[in-house]
């Protein structure tokens, strides 16, 4: 067994040493003391055991035991009792004793094994706590590793995001630069938009939706044949029909992306109605989120008041106009409104 640092208190002089020679003969440290206070004074968490008399002047036994435990140190305590009272022991195992040993010491060996265990214990509990702080120690290191790689990984896809995004935008900018008129049409609507999101008070996150959907959402005219929107005069029916599957197929095109998933509505709906009559899927009212609904404004509002091959652009106060009569039948009443509000606020009624 290795060598442990015992501190023993007995008033009883004889037996005090006695039990200081039999330790040290055992080949442990001994601090003897004469009372409970001197106990509790000389006591760090140093120790491996503590011996207790039981009937002390002034501080007995069980008062010292009772601030040893306050102390918390998880030392194990034995008793020393002359009283060969059973009550004396049931009492001090229920203040928490580890062991207690009848006085005089008779046979050394039953001592010897008593003490011996005790100190096992001891080294388990400190065996123990030094696990948990290692433990400890492992996770908040493990957890600080998984940190800095969770940041790492959101950095990153949010770099990929961003380059995904980007990717998209230059290629229906491209699109739109092969015509004169639809030129510089993403970044007008992106504005007004985003003008009317800000005006409605909308949260971070639903400007940061609107805004991804507003630079993507005509993405679907990639697959278009440029001369059906390049096309000075109206459209053939068989054109018009393959003109309106691009924001299905815009919506389709941005599927596969996991973080623009609340991007899709918008995309595929963005040339849908108030009263159900617009296109794809015919929804209307309560079935367009108001995402949708501020696109559709902006998307139009910039339609109208852009000069296009096959017509006549609309003054500010003209477009408006079209905009406050087609509110409640195609497009959303309040969001026309604030959008106008917006323009006022711009100073541009009385402009181009």
């Amino acid at each position: 067994m290795a060598q442990a640092k015992i501190l023993i208190a007995d008033d009883d002089t004889l037996v005090r040493e006695a039990v200081y020679k039999i330790l040290t003969m055992f080949g442990h440290t001994v601090v003897p003391c004469a009372s409970g206070e001197e106990a509790i004074t000389a006591l760090t968490s140093e120790f491996d055991l503590i011996i207790l008399d039981i009937n002390m002047p002034g501080m007995d036994g069980f008062e010292t035991l009772k601030l040893i435990n306050d102390r918390n140190y998880g030392i194990p305590v034995i008793f020393l009792t002359g009283a060969g009272s059973m009550e004396y022991a049931v009492k001090a195992i229920n203040l928490g004793a580890y062991d207690f040993i009848p006085k005089p010491i008779e046979d050394l060996d039953i001592f010897n094994i008593k003490v011996k265990r005790a100190i096992e214990k001891r080294m388990y509990v400190l065996q123990e706590k030094a696990y948990k702080e290692n433990l400890e120690v492992e996770v908040r290191n493990k957890t600080r590793e998984l940190a800095e790689k969770n940041r790492l990984l959101e950095e990153y896809n949010e770099n990929l995001e961003i380059s995904t995004l980007n990717t998209m935008l230059t290629l229906q900018t491209a699109l739109e630069e092969k015509d004169m008129y639809t030129a510089g049409h993403t970044t007008r609507v992106t504005l007004h938009a985003m003008s009317i999101g800000q005006a409605l008070r909308l949260g971070a996150e639903e400007m940061t939706v609107l805004e991804r959907a507003c630079k993507v959402h005509d993405i679907g005219k990639l697959v278009v044949d440029v001369n059906y929107i390049r096309k000075p005069g109206p459209l053939s029916e068989e054109e018009w029909l393959l003109m309106k599957k691009h924001p299905e197929i815009g919506a389709n095109i941005i599927k596969p992306l996991a973080f623009m998933q609340q991007e899709i509505f918008i995309v595929r709906h963005h040339h849908e109605r108030m009263d159900g009559t617009g296109y794809p899927d015919g929804l209307g009212g309560n079935e367009l989120n108001l995402l949708t609904k501020i696109i559709t404004v902006a998307d139009s509002y910039d339609a109208m008041t852009s000069k296009r091959i096959y017509k006549q652009n609309l003054e500010v106060k003209e477009a408006i106009a079209e905009l406050q009569r087609c509110a409640g039948s195609q497009f959303d009443p309040e969001v026309v409104q604030v959008f106008v509000e917006v323009l006022e606020g711009q100073g541009k009624m009385g402009t181009r």
